[in-house]
């Protein structure tokens, strides 16, 4: 038998490609050993943003315990504003990308610029003590000038007024853009109206937009298609093509 010269071309080659396939395999393994923990964080991290969003959350709440206690999950036709039964495990990002399960959006509507959306949508129903439904916590997303931006709405029982929002994922221009996650700007949006006496979207993000003290709110500033981007999501999402018509139904009583 040849001896193995390490020391040859093909022998560094041979070492090199080993040495890959080892890495390769290390990597992977590692992969499909942490990811249930990676996906039960992520699971954590939603229900402490849709906590936060609600006003349940402190340093000391235990975040899956008072998830569990105080929200209901349900899943809305947005075509239509009602609840669908016996869907499990929803997951909105990758209902979008499955036509079957996704529409196109005209794009005269698409304010939010996300060009498909998911047919359902996951909402969240906030209840007391007593079981009584408080508010309700909407997702929402469109893009900004960098990123699509993901964030919560949590809307009282009059399918109105805002009790806060939240931006959890983005990648806008720290300092900037990306200040739309900062609380002391998504403070501005709480006690603000949806809509006007005529049931149309009023909600504004802009320069100068706190004029109007129902329906206004200052853009950021230096980051101008990060608010539009802001005011767009606002505008699809609880818009006719969005929750309008389940907010409708929740408001009246009929969700």
């Amino acid at each position: 038998m040849a001896k193995f010269n390490k020391d040859s071309v093909g022998g560094t080659l041979t070492v090199v490609v080993l040495l890959s396939l080892i890495c390769s395999l290390i990597v992977a393994g590692a992969a499909v050993m942490l990811k249930p923990t990676q996906d039960e964080q992520k699971v954590l991290d939603k229900q402490k943003n849709i906590l936060s969003v609600a006003g349940l959350l402190n340093e000391n709440t235990n975040i899956r315990e008072t998830y569990a206690k105080f929200i209901e999950p349900r899943i809305v036709d947005l075509a239509t504003g009602d609840y669908v039964e016996g869907v499990t495990n929803f997951d909105a990002k990758a209902a979008a990308k499955d036509p079957a399960q996704s529409i196109a959006i005209n794009p005269a509507d698409d304010k939010a610029n996300i060009k498909v959306r998911a047919k359902y949508a996951e909402v969240y129903l906030v209840k007391n003590a007593e079981g009584k439904t408080t508010q309700v916590v909407l997702p929402m997303y469109g893009n900004g000038l960098w990123s699509v931006m993901y964030g919560f709405v949590s809307v009282q029982p009059d399918g109105d007024t805002l009790n806060g929002i939240t931006y959890y994922e983005q990648g806008e221009t720290a300092g900037l853009g990306g200040e739309i996650a900062n609380p002391n700007w998504q403070k501005n949006f709480v006690g603000k109206k949806l809509y006007d006496a005529q049931g149309n979207v009023a909600l504004t993000v802009g320069k100068g937009a706190s004029a109007n003290k129902d329906h206004g709110i200052d853009g950021l500033s230096g980051a101008t298609l990060t608010s539009n981007g802001v005011d767009g999501s606002f505008k699809y999402w609880f818009g006719k093509n969005g929750f309008e018509p389940f907010l409708t139904k929740f408001k009246a009583g009929n969700n």
